[in-house]
């Protein structure tokens, strides 16, 4: 589940992404203690999400479902096995995996064991959103790549470069590295964000009845002789 900041409606000139990227704070890798702001943001960045909206049906189980979520990945998957990159007034996040972390396993299965009270009231939709899952992990590269796996920004401060700063310490990586990146996304205005920083769209998956959409984008580096 993938939230972009998007830039202004209209404003797409060199001189507004300058003006934008002038006015975020400063980057920098999140600490435990940035864990429960870091959930509140996530959470309010996701709630309209289409993914968010099939995993958790109605107000409070998706705003219960999406804190939980958020938790269980801030401090058991990504603070210590990952990279989180927040701004200094915590306005997002981007959670990555770096190439190499293993698949989710029975101790990543067990934290996320609190969502399934959320999750047993999808019914009849239970078995798409199983197969949904596994559906992602299965189409998952495997060639070695970063991963990412969160990016939100807070809703009132989307629009001021803040998810394109959030992205630039790991991308620059990859391409210092020569390294290639993935991600999917929930979204379709989000795949014009994604292919300005060189993410294109390799496959999409639609679930049954009714459900989410979800794009598969994938980065190569920059070759080092560009600009």
């Amino acid at each position: 589940m993938v939230r972009p900041s998007m830039r202004r409606v209209g404003d797409t000139s060199d001189d507004a992404a300058e003006r934008a990227h002038a006015s975020v704070p400063p980057i920098r890798r999140a600490r435990d203690e940035d864990v429960a702001s870091l959930v509140e943001v996530l959470a309010r960045a996701f709630y309209d999400d289409p993914v968010a909206s099939f995993m958790f049906a109605g107000e409070r189980r998706r705003w219960r479902g999406l804190r939980r979520f958020f938790g269980i990945q801030l401090r058991h998957m990504y603070l210590a096995d990952g990279e989180v990159w927040t701004t200094d007034d915590i306005a997002g996040a981007a959670l990555w995996a770096p190439p190499g972390k293993p698949k989710p396993g029975w101790r990543d299965l067990w934290h996320l064991s609190p969502l399934l009270r959320e999750l047993v009231f999808l019914g009849r939709r239970l078995p798409d959103a199983a197969g949904l899952l596994a559906e992602v992990d299965r189409r998952r590269p495997r060639q070695p790549h970063w991963y990412l796996a969160t990016l939100g920004t807070e809703p009132a401060r989307q629009g001021h470069g803040i998810g394109s700063s959030l992205l630039s310490p790991v991308l620059e990586r990859c391409d210092q590295e020569g390294l290639p990146a993935y991600l999917e996304s929930s979204k379709e205005r989000n795949l014009a964000f994604y292919a300005r920083h060189r993410f294109e769209v390799t496959g999409q998956l639609d679930v049954p009845r009714g459900g989410p959409r979800l794009w598969f984008m994938w980065r190569e580096p920059r070759p080092p002789t560009l600009p």
